[in-house]
This record gives structure tokens, C-alpha cells and sequence, in this order.
């Protein structure tokens, strides 16, 4: 990046890490940071740094004495101007690894502008430092290269979704960042209203009725990248903010959706990562995702799908098996290709993995030749034996892993088991992107906890036809699955007010509840709503995946740890009592509790 590329402040011509051979002759004014200094026969050399890359810097001590006696003084991340020549490296000093590798700045001019104490941990990609110590300094680690590409990637990818919703005509609104508590599938943040006393705002978990409202107020095409606040554990893949790619459109079909998710991912990976991906993407019926895989977003880059064996051990001489399928359990199981020579206390930790995941246990069968190997074998005859390895496709070598069980708990474990065998017999293809559309999913589910029917993605979630028997009810739901990762979901939504209450009732919502809750909503539809549905995305597991990083917070700017502090700033802090006389109310004291 240079002054023709539209100029740059503060007297620069070129940014550091935008210099090449072709630059060798040209006079140039840099600044950015000391990465490094070695001094090499009294001849310095300076690696500066900026936001765009690092180049050499020279000083001489016979051609320019000043300039080499400040390059000498200088500490490690103290920001410098440089002016100087660029310079072809001599011969055999290039450096293959850097873009500015056969370059160098030889410098006539060095200004401190600002010296650095020494730094808590070294600013290289190949950091040591514990993660409380970088997120405690957070400007200093996101000077590493590979966190400052981070997020500049991260900006393009912003940058290409924009371009590519505008290219479409959708509009980009902002909705409110101060809204209603209501039902989403999460815990609210809540902020006290200062002017309204003893009442709350909640923070946004979706835009969710405000992009609907925004239909039924004829905007017909709508995207937002918006932040999104849930009060949920966090893990490597979810943060408490969060930012959501939010798209809603009136008079469509599910198709449309498609067609439109499909293109965007294929520019993204296209003009991101320079790869093309294939469309249209395959879809797949909810109920074949969980009994094949366990899961809703199941990673279908490898094998090892599971079968159901509770037929084979219905009646079984085998009462472990026998007695689940009579009480309403299922048995299944997959064969792990190569895996019959594992060791028994490799064995003996799949079991503990199992029983982790909430499974009763697990049992295994080694098949070799014709025989098969199990703690078991006594107890399971022999056509049931081969019945086992038909239904599974076991062959000589394999070890199959079967779990019986209630058949929520038997798809969580072996959902977990199938992908940490893929991991260790390392079936996982590196460099492919197997995208998913998954759909058909029921509308309502058992909540546990609240002892209720609860909706299965959001109570504005359509049904799929006229049953509403929280049973057996389906929904026009859909997800993007990459390779076993949900990235996002959606669903065309109810527009009709009287089917709207019918949900609401299945959900247990009574009248007053109802119009506390939604009146303003059910108010909206009685004045011409078209029918409507739309999608939303988790931006920063695009970011993850498109950067290749494994944890949530190497892909956003300023995160908080898993318990939610933000180290930087010391955030949460306590309120002044001023500040909690003018709201109005007072705080707990800290629990003993964990």
C-alpha cells in the first residue's frame, strides 16, 4: 500500500510489509514498530513492523552514524519513523519466508516517536505466553502477525458479505440494542432503566421479531451484521457477544433461502480462500441425521455411520441389551475401521468416554477372521454376532462400539465416540468442505428442566403442515452444517396470527402471558403481514473456519474468558452506590457458591 493507492497519514509513502523487488531504488518514509534488533559487526538491522507485514531496516555505522547509534538504543517495540532507500538484499541474504524477503530499507533518517517498556511476553507468532497474560495484553497480542491477519481477514469476509447482500438489493437496518426479555432459549442480559424505574431492558440475543416487524413494514429484504449477547456457558466455539450475520426476506420459499446461503458461501470460500465449493449443497431429513449420525450436524467427510441393532437383541439371551429395547431404549452401534488391535485400556477409556457422554456403558467387539473379540462374547450368540458385523459392515480388523440406551443418550455417545475415532484413526480429509443443509426438524421438543413443551429453534418457527401435536409436529426449519460445525439456522416464519397462538398455547402461554409477552407482535399481524423467513449465522465460527483457528476467542478482537471477565479493562467492576441509587436497586452479595 502505497501513497498512489490512495495516501497515507502522517507522512508515510509505503506500508511496511507492501514493499518488493520492484520498490528497489525508491525513496520511502515507513513507521510502525521495532519487532526486532540484531546487530550484526556493528551494522543494525531493525525488523519493523506494521499492520501490513515486517521489512528489514539497515543502519551503517560509516554511512550514517546518528541514524546507527539511535537503531542501537532502540527497544523491541518502541515506534519508529524510518526514511530511507529500499534496496535489493545482497546476494544470498533474501529471505524466502517473508513477501518482503528481497528487500531491504537502508535507512537515513530513524525518529522514536514513542518508547516501549520491555514487553510482558515476546510479540512473535510463536508465543508462549499463557492466554489470562495475552488477553490481560490484549494490544500487545494482537500485534502478532498471525492475529493481526486474523483480523484483517476477518474484515474481508465482512467486507464480501456486504457486497454481496447490497449486489441483491437487501437492505441493511439496525434494530434496537435495548429490547424486551423475551422467550429465546437463553438467559437475558439485563440493564435497569434509569428513567423507568424497577423495570429492565434486555440485551439482544437475536433481532428476531424486528426483522419480522421489519417485513410486515415492507423493507421485503433485509441483512444486518449485528451483536448478539447470550448469558450462556461459553465454549472454544461460542461467546457470550457475538456477532450474527442476520438476513430476512418476505414472499419465499424455502428454495430461495437456498439458493441464496449456497451462493453466499461459494463467493466467501471463492474469494476468501480462493477455493470453489459445490452447489448446490446436499440436504438431509433431520430423523437420517440423528440415527445415522447422533446428531443434527453431523460431519459427513467420513464413514463409521451408525445401525440400529435393536432388532437383533430384541429377545436377546444378552439382558443388557434386551431389557433397553423392552423398556423404549434402542441399541446401536458403528464399526471403527482398523481398530481391533487397540489395547484393553485403550478399550477401557472408550468405555469411560461413553459413560462420560451420559451412556449407561459400552460394549466392544474386535473382529479378527472370523472370530470376534468382547469382553461379552459369552453372552451374545453367534448369529447375532454376524448379524451385528452385517448390519455394521464390520470387516476383518475393525472394532465395533455399541451403546444401548434411552435414544437421546445413545446419539450423544456415539456422536462423541464416532468423532474422536475419526480423530485418532485419522479419517478427517484435510482440506475439504462438505456443506449441509439439515431439515424436517420437529417443531416442538420435552423440555426437561422447564417441564414443558419448548420450541425446537424459536415459537415463530412455522409449522410444516396443519399438526400441531407437539409429538409429532414438523417444522420449515433448515441449518448449515460444515463439517459436523452448525453454522447457522433459520426457518420460514408463522405469518398467520391465529396459527401464531396455537404455538404459543402448545407452549404453555397463557393469554396473559401471551399478550405481556408478544402483544406488540400479534398487534403487527393483524395489518397484512406476507409470508416471510430468513437465516442467521454465527460470523465468528465463519471467521474460525475460514482462518483455520481453533478457539472462538483468536478470531475476535476484545473477548472475554471463559468465566467472563475481560482481563484488559477488569470488566465486570463493581457500581459505584451512586450509580446503583440512581437506578434504583441494590446488588446480592457475592455468592460462596462456584
Amino acid at each position: 500500500m502505497s501513497r498512489k493507492d490512495g495516501g497515507l497519514p502522517g507522512g508515510r509513502t509505503h506500508m511496511c510489509g507492501a514493499l518488493r523487488a520492484e520498490d528497489a531504488g525508491a525513496r520511502v518514509e515507513l513507521a510502525g514498530w521495532v519487532a526486532r534488533r540484531r546487530d550484526h559487526g556493528g551494522v543494525v538491522f531493525l525488523d519493523l513492523r506494521d499492520r501490513e507485514g515486517v521489512v528489514q531496516v539497515v543502519a551503517h555505522p560509516q554511512e550514517a552514524p546518528e541514524v546507527h547509534r539511535v537503531a542501537s538504543n532502540v527497544r523491541p517495540e518502541s515506534v519508529v519513523r524510518v526514511a530511507g532507500e529500499v534496496r535489493a538484499r545482497p546476494e544470498g541474504t533474501a529471505n524466502p519466508n517473508l513477501p518482503t524477503g528481497e528487500v531491504e530499507v537502508v535507512a537515513a533518517r530513524i525518529d522514536v516517536l514513542s518508547e516501549a517498556d520491555t514487553p510482558p511476553f515476546q510479540v512473535e507468532d510463536r508465543v508462549e505466553a499463557e492466554e489470562a497474560i495475552r488477553l490481560t495484553y490484549r494490544y500487545l497480542d494482537l500485534r502478532r502477525p498471525e492475529m493481526t491477519a486474523t483480523l484483517m481477514q476477518r474484515h474481508r469476509i465482512v467486507a464480501t458479505i456486504r457486497s454481496f447482500f447490497d449486489e441483491r438489493g437487501f437492505v441493511d437496518v439496525e434494530t434496537p440494542m435495548l429490547t424486551k426479555s423475551t422467550p429465546e432459549g437463553a438467559r437475558d442480559f439485563l440493564v435497569p432503566s434509569r428513567l423507568q424505574r424497577g423495570k429492565v431492558y434486555a440485551l439482544p440475543q437475536s433481532p428476531q421479531q424486528f426483522k419480522q416487524l421489519l417485513m410486515v413494514g415492507g423493507i421485503d429484504r433485509y441483512y444486518q451484521i449485528v451483536r448478539c449477547l447470550r448469558d450462556e456457558n461459553p465454549r472454544a466455539d461460542r461467546h457470550w457477544e457475538f456477532t450474527q450475520l442476520d438476513v430476512e426476506m418476505s414472499f419465499l420459499l424455502e428454495e430461495d433461502i437456498y439458493g441464496l446461503i449456497e451462493s453466499m458461501f461459494a463467493r466467501l470460500w471463492r474469494d476468501v480462500l480462493g477455493v470453489g465449493i459445490d452447489t448446490p449443497f446436499p440436504r438431509m431429513a433431520y430423523d437420517e441425521a440423528i440415527g445415522r449420525y447422533g446428531t443434527d450436524r453431523p460431519d459427513t467427510r467420513y464413514g463409521m455411520l451408525f445401525a440400529d441393532l435393536s432388532d437383533i437383541f430384541a429377545g436377546s439371551g444378552f439382558r443388557a441389551f434386551a431389557s433397553q429395547v423392552e423398556g423404549g431404549g434402542r441399541v446401536k452401534g458403528f464399526a471403527a475401521p482398523g481398530a481391533a488391535g487397540w489395547s484393553r485400556k485403550e478399550l477401557d477409556a472408550l468405555v469411560q468416554e461413553a459413560r462420560s457422554r451420559g451412556a449407561a456403558g459400552l460394549v466392544w467387539m474386535a473382529a479378527a477372521g472370523t472370530e470376534v473379540r468382547s469382553p461379552v462374547e459369552k453372552h451374545i450368540a453367534a448369529e447375532e454376532v454376524r448379524a451385528v458385523c452385517e448390519a455394521t459392515g464390520a470387516k476383518d480388523g475393525d472394532l465395533i462400539l455399541i451403546v444401548a440406551d434411552q435414544p437421546s443418550r445413545v446419539s450423544v455417545a456415539l456422536d462423541g465416540l464416532r468423532r474422536l475415532m475419526a480423530q485418532r484413526l485419522d479419517l478427517v480429509p484435510h482440506g475439504r468442505w462438505e456443506f449441509l443443509w439439515v431439515d424436517r426438524m420437529p417443531l416442538f421438543e420435552w423440555g426437561e428442566e422447564e417441564g414443558k413443551w419448548v420450541s425446537v429453534h424459536h415459537p415463530f418457527t412455522a409449522p410444516a403442515s396443519g399438526d400441531l401435536d407437539p409429538r409429532t409436529a414438523r417444522s420449515r426449519q433448515y441449518d448449515v452444517v460444515l463439517n459436523g460445525i452448525e453454522l447457522g439456522g433459520g426457518s420460514i416464519r408463522i405469518h398467520r396470527p391465529d396459527i401464531q397462538e396455537r404455538v404459543f398455547e402448545v407452549l404453555g402461554l397463557s393469554p396473559e402471558e401471551i399478550e405481556e409477552k408478544f402483544g406488540h407482535l400479534l398487534r403487527a399481524f393483524r395489518y397484512g403481514v406476507p409470508p416471510h423467513g430468513g437465516i442467521a449465522f454465527g460470523l465468528d465460527r465463519i471467521v474460525m473456519l475460514l482462518t483455520g483457528r481453533d478457539n472462538i476467542r483468536d478470531v475476535i478482537a476484545f473477548p472475554k474468558t471463559q468465566s467472563g471477565l475481560e482481563l484488559l479493562t477488569g470488566a465486570p467492576s463493581a457500581p459505584s452506590v451512586e450509580q446503583l441509587d440512581e437506578l434504583g436497586i441494590r446488588l446480592a452479595k457475592p455468592s460462596d457458591r462456584p
